[in-house]
């Protein structure tokens, strides 16, 4: 991995201290930082910094973001591009080998994620044993780790796992976890389940086994199979997002891939993160129910004072309109024209959009339409239900997850992560008379 280089030195002056000096470094797209990596052992003091909006935790080759000029690059390649010309496995291959698959390496990629689609007999039993109504993203995390028991190779010491394992796995988990995701779904509604089929692509194949049943077959249509395709791979990877972030940290612990990644999987489950694009959905269908038009909607968010919010609008690193959100409003239209359909809920939405851009106050926030506000409509059309709208956002940010883990894996540098804090609770105390429990006192309280 290409290393970010010293430019110039920054000194902090902290009072009844000298002036010290921290190096300052710029990464391959002009970014510069401040390596503070040695500022407790020089200082004394450690840097508080809520939410880590200012703290880089490491140098990275996978993705670059640049929130304020609306650029999202991976390995070097515009995601727009991406999503024109390629498919997902393509660009999964990309994020986790670090350059585009030539025509060989394309073969036996799509050869090892044929290979491993299927699941271990035993593992499919797993799912008879989850209660009716469990959330998918639940088992979804559950039945992930629960494939180093099955695949233990990657389960002892990571420095001395081979490329071999590792590349084995990367591949045996993105064909897995499409299959798992749609078992997941399909015990949720009390279908049985659709095996892989080894004639379809990745996209088409996840299709048929959500949608296909003994009854009633599923027609693939390549227009779907386009539109999930390129949500796929605007989901891809987005730098050190809080899951991305999760799989790093409990990585750092030299976990396994597959215990790694379900932590992310857990992480991307809040609302605040990869449920976002349910919460569009249901935004728009509470303003249906109360027949609350797009220009009272708007209103109603700039009089409440950040008590009512336009969800899928704004994001924590873009200032402008996010890349990835004109992609998705694209493959939304050409959907939509494809199928020949209407949905209300996209008339509504379209025209959320048209005010809020026309107004001062979303502006002047730098508030404009993220990648939730469009994808969640799509898989609405598709068929997809919003229990299954965060599974789809984690499978497509798979081989993200995995480029981080291997990154990690394979820099020297990194080590276990260990955030400081400042602590702010009560001095040294100690217990009086009336909080000791006497020995005799305790028996009879252990007793019941």
């Amino acid at each position: 991995m290409r290393l970010a280089t010293p430019t110039d030195v920054a000194t902090l002056g902290i009072p009844g201290q000298d002036p010290r000096g921290f190096q300052i470094l710029e990464g391959s797209a002009g970014d510069r930082a401040i390596d503070m990596t040695n500022l407790r052992r020089q200082t004394g003091l450690v840097a508080l910094d809520y939410g880590y909006n200012n703290t880089a935790s490491c140098e990275s080759a996978i993705t670059y973001l640049n929130g304020e000029k609306g650029v999202l690059l991976y390995r070097g390649y515009p995601v727009e591009e991406l999503a024109e010309k390629s498919r997902f496995v393509e660009v999964a291959y990309l994020l986790v080998n670090g350059h585009m698959p030539n025509e060989k390496e394309r073969e036996d990629w799509s050869m090892q994620l044929n290979r491993h689609a299927l699941l271990h007999e035993d593992m499919r039993h797993f799912f008879s044993h989850f209660p009716d109504g469990a959330h998918p993203m639940a088992m979804l995390s559950a039945m992930v780790v629960s494939l180093s028991t099955f695949y233990p190779e990657l389960s002892q010491n990571q420095h001395h796992v081979g490329d071999e394992a590792i590349d084995k796995a990367a591949a045996r988990l993105l064909s897995k976890l499409r299959t798992i995701a749609a078992f997941s779904y399909k015990k949720s509604i009390g279908e049985p389940v659709v095996y892989p089929r080894h004639d379809l692509r990745y996209v088409a194949n996840f299709l048929n086994m959500m949608f296909s049943s003994p009854v009633r077959p599923y027609e693939i249509r390549p227009e779907v199979v386009k539109a999930l395709n390129v949500l796929f791979i605007v989901h891809a990877d987005h730098e050190q997002n809080c899951s991305t972030s999760a799989v790093r940290l409990v990585g750092s612990a030299r976990v396994n891939l597959y215990a790694a990644v379900a932590a992310g999987i857990c992480a991307l489950w809040g609302p605040l993160h990869g449920g976002a694009n349910q919460m569009v959905i249901e935004m728009a269908e509470e303003m249906a129910a109360q027949g609350m038009s797009p220009k009272e909607k708007i209103e109603r968010v700039k009089n409440s004072k950040g008590a009512e919010l336009l969800y899928g609008f704004g994001h924590r690193v873009y200032k402008t309109y996010d890349p990835r959100a004109k992609i998705v409003k694209k493959a939304c239209d050409d959907l939509f024209r494809a199928l020949d359909v209407h949905d209300p809920l996209l008339d509504m939405l379209r025209e959320l959009e048209e005010r809020a851009l026309a107004d001062d106050f979303f502006r002047e926030r730098h508030l404009y339409p993220n990648v939730d506000f469009y994808s969640g409509i799509i898989y609405r059309a598709i068929g997809i239900p919003k229990e299954m709208f965060t599974v789809m956002f984690a499978l497509g940010r798979l081989p993200g997850w995995i480029a981080h883990w291997k990154e990690a894996l394979e820099d020297p540098r990194f080590k276990l992560q260990r955030p400081r804090q400042l602590y702010v609770g009560p001095g040294l105390r100690h217990l009086a008379p009336d909080e000791v429990v006497r020995a005799d006192r305790a028996a009879v309280l252990d007793a019941r």
